[in-house]
């Protein structure tokens, strides 16, 4: 599902990230579930999950509490005999370790597993700290559970975190643990051994503990939040160079405008357009034509709900990834097991498809763009910037190839929040579909970048075309500088598949320019 050119963790580390459930970042989710980091469980947090968890075992003890001294589902009423209560848990995950589908890639794997340890050290599951410590090993170990696509409607990822809890006691395999004496995953020379953690003996106080989580929505959420906010910031260093293309106006961009329709994210990108291109503050006006078409003038209103959107996602992350969200909720000070729909994701939902809806509009403001480098009117060059044959086609493929990727990412932009579903036997009669949301978001990520790609494309051609160099030391000049120096130069009608990818490719190289275009 991924659209990452390599998807399998770098594992070269340049640092840590401490897990204590409170200040777990996106950006921390994406460096551990790319192996550029370690985990390393905080001491404090760690102090209480053990106090959670001997809490947990009084409670379990002396009253009712859903799902360790009672079934779960339509079954919250049938009590676990004390003598069976040992093969409660194993039998709670076996059972609903059922999720269906392809089996997911290692990076969104181990996102789900980092938040999944963070969550528990908010020390609201009461669950055994060993599981904590066996979470992160694996991380660090670069081993993963087999883990499937389907089983969530956004009320709990418990089909996916059952099979985490199968291989953690031993009962599933581990993807990239290798055997003594042979090469594993890990090591191409077979010197080091990726080994899985040593098997936890999960009983009916862990089971639902461990899986009352969304935890896989979470870290495929903020993999996705990740990758489209970069290319979101790519998109604009390509629009500026389409920008220069057609010889654009710097108005739309213009501080006072900006001043005078204060939306945040609007002016934010007003500004970095004003960067990448060196515009001033307040541009003269245009010697040629009056107004651009809307995919110039309309940017900063189109990239600017874009950036608030995944402003607005990246709040809502900050809490789930954080949260003890986890039902029951054992409070060792109250010594009690709070029941609650905690786990239930509407915010998550909402902003996950606002943010896709969002990221909708740039791309087709992208197509608008591409339109524009294809008339003559604009760049003063042949129709679809084709070369002197008669009749050449040039670029012409270009608008289909894109409108098809747009089809993808509309198509994926639709809400998942209007899904509806009736479970349990009628106990659990709503869902938030989350996880679809995020399922659809991770999607729509290779279609964007092809989108943008073909733009890019055109506007290298046109650039070339024309004989234009903006200055090398504005972000722009470099982005260009960069561009030319993997996309093919021959203007001649050819198939253009290979410059679309390499230029898609190249949109993580524009996104650490579009980073350092700030004041």
């Amino acid at each position: 599902m991924s659209s990452r050119m390599v998807d399998a963790p770098a594992f070269v580390r340049s640092g840590s990230v401490v897990l204590d459930g409170v200040g777990l970042e996106v950006e921390d989710v994406v460096r551990l579930a790319d192996g550029a980091a370690r985990p390393v469980p905080d001491a404090e947090a760690m102090k209480r999950v053990t106090e959670s968890w001997d809490a947990a075992r009084q409670i379990a003890a002396t009253g009712r509490v859903y799902g360790r001294s009672t079934g779960v589902g339509a079954n919250r009423n049938e009590d676990v005999p004390t003598e069976d209560a040992a093969g409660h848990g194993l039998r709670l995950l076996r059972s609903h370790a059922g999720a269906i589908g392809e089996e997911l890639p290692a990076r969104q794997v181990r996102a789900m597993l980092a938040i999944r340890a963070n969550q528990l050290l908010a020390a609201g599951a009461g669950l055994r700290p060993g599981v904590i410590n066996a979470l992160c090993e694996a991380l660090e170990a670069g081993v993963h559970p087999v883990v499937n696509e389907f089983g969530s409607v956004g009320t709990g990822d418990i089909a996916a975190l059952a099979q985490v809890g199968l291989a953690l006691a031993g009962e599933r395999p581990w993807r990239g643990a290798g055997t003594a004496g042979a090469p594993g995953a890990g090591s191409s020379t077979g010197t080091a051994v990726a080994r899985a953690p040593e098997p936890q003996p999960l009983d009916n106080n862990d089971a639902l503990a461990l899986i009352s989580s969304n935890a896989l929505t979470l870290g495929q959420a903020a993999l996705a939040l990740h990758e489209l906010r970069g290319l979101i910031g790519a998109t604009q260093v390509v629009a500026a160079l389409s920008l220069l293309a057609v010889d654009g106006s710097h108005e739309p961009y213009a501080a006072p405008v900006h001043a005078a329709r204060p939306h945040r994210g609007s002016a934010e990108v007003a500004r970095r357009m004003r960067e990448l291109i060196g515009a001033a503050e307040r541009p003269s006006p245009p010697l040629g034509r009056i107004q651009d078409p809307y995919g110039f003038r309309c940017l900063p209103q189109v990239h600017g709900p874009a950036q608030d959107a995944a402003a607005a996602l990246e709040q809502v992350l900050a809490v789930e990834i954080n949260a003890a969200a986890e039902n029951p909720l054992i409070s060792p000070e109250d010594m009690a097991a709070y029941h609650h729909g905690g786990f239930y994701l509407t915010q998550l939902a909402l902003a996950l498809d606002h943010f896709r809806l969002a990221v909708t509009q740039v791309a087709r403001l992208s197509t608008s763009r591409l339109s524009t480098l294809n008339e003559p009117a604009y760049t003063r060059l042949r129709p679809f910037l084709a070369d002197h044959e008669p009749a050449s086609s040039g670029v012409m493929i270009l608008e289909y190839a894109a409108g098809a990727a747009l089809g993808d990412v509309r198509a994926f932009s639709a809400p998942a929040s209007l899904g509806h579903a009736v479970l349990s036997r009628g106990v659990e009669e709503q869902a938030s579909f989350a996880s679809l949301a995020a399922r659809q978001t991770l999607r729509s990520c290779g279609a964007y970048r092809l989108v943008v790609g073909c733009e890019l494309v055109a506007a290298v051609r046109a650039l070339r075309l024309r004989g234009l160099r903006p200055n090398p030391d504005l972000p722009v000049g470099r982005a260009l500088a960069l561009a030319e120096s993997v996309l093919d130069e021959d203007p001649a009608d050819r198939p253009l598949t290979d410059d679309v990818t390499a230029a898609a490719a190249l949109l993580d190289r524009f996104t650490e320019i579009w980073t350092r275009s700030t004041s």
